[in-house]
């Protein structure tokens, strides 16, 4: 009887990790509360954000994080989602950093049968154009695929489902400010963006498919310092967990041969726009930290 009683603790604790944290242990609904749906048996573990034409909605993070290796996981609108912009990404305090930092997912929905847009981007101190564009290899409305960012003080890695689609490095040397002090909030939201995301605006939203619902379940924060306040202590605090973390650590410095070969794959068979070739955007001069964003 005992021994029954152990091994159903046990299995019972091995449940509770497996499920891992509720939506609302790190966030919160930060608009559209009246479009937002806990689906499932296990209420928290996941979260679908809608649309409709009146309002999109979307959620954030309690607390901010300075560097670390954060993701989720997102099934995407199905059917015709023309018109429609899922998003998931970091941003800093703007009332605290008016030049904030920023690291974009932006999902540019479609109509049926047509690939899905991924669209990222990188503000650094205010200054963003740095859009790049890929297709995605997969159906992302079939089911829930990861999309992380690691971020460390050399490089920051933009993933999907553990595969590296984009890199910006610390290029500091080059006269590009890097990331590395401004903690930033994570964001997800659906919304409106019918005037510009699909075909440049060319393809608007039908409305009559509304609403329109993006899912989102596995919040992973636990692997990143999170910061619940803007004093010297707690950026101190995370700075030390960063050189003592694995995402501060070799081999997470540098690009692996693993993920170079990610890269190169991605350039040469998905990529579909990228700022850095856009050189009648910049004068014809590429801004100087492209020379390291492709391997």
């Amino acid at each position: 009887m005992k021994l029954s009683f152990i091994i159903l603790v046990l299995a019972a604790t091995s449940v509770a990790v497996v499920q891992g944290s509720k939506f609302w242990d790190d966030f919160y609904v930060n608009f559209g509360d009246g479009k937002v749906q806990y689906p499932g048996y296990d209420t928290g573990s996941s979260i679908a954000l809608g649309l409709d034409n009146t309002t999109g909605s979307g959620f954030q993070s309690k607390y901010p994080y300075l560097y670390g290796n954060l993701s989720m996981q997102l099934k995407l609108v199905g059917g015709n989602s023309a018109g429609t912009v899922t998003s998931y990404y970091m941003a800093s305090d703007r009332t605290q950093y008016p030049k904030w930092c920023e690291l974009d997912f932006e999902f540019l929905g479609n109509t049926s049968g047509e690939p899905y847009i991924l669209q990222t981007n990188v503000f650094s101190e205010g200054v963003g154009n740095r859009e790049q564009r890929i297709y995605l290899w997969f159906d992302p409305t079939a089911d829930y695929h990861q999309y992380g960012i690691l971020w460390n003080q050399d490089l920051i890695l933009f993933l999907v489902d553990s595969r590296v689609i984009r890199v910006f490095h610390n290029a500091a040397d080059l006269g590009i400010p890097y990331l590395d002090y401004q903690p930033m909030y994570i964001y997800s939201s659906i919304w409106n963006g019918e005037s510009w995301a699909t075909c440049g605006g060319g393809v608007k939203t039908d409305w009559s498919l509304q609403p329109f619902l993006a899912s989102y379940t596995n919040f992973n924060v636990w692997n990143a310092c999170e910061m619940r306040d803007y004093t010297q202590s707690s950026s101190h605090a995370c700075f030390e967990k960063l050189y003592s973390s694995s995402y501060g650590q070799a081999p997470n410095l540098a690009l692996t041969q693993s993920q170079i070969d990610d890269l190169r794959w991605i350039k040469y068979n998905y990529v579909i726009y990228d700022y850095c070739t856009d050189l009648k955007r910049f004068n014809w001069t590429a801004p100087p930290e492209c020379a390291r964003n492709w391997p």
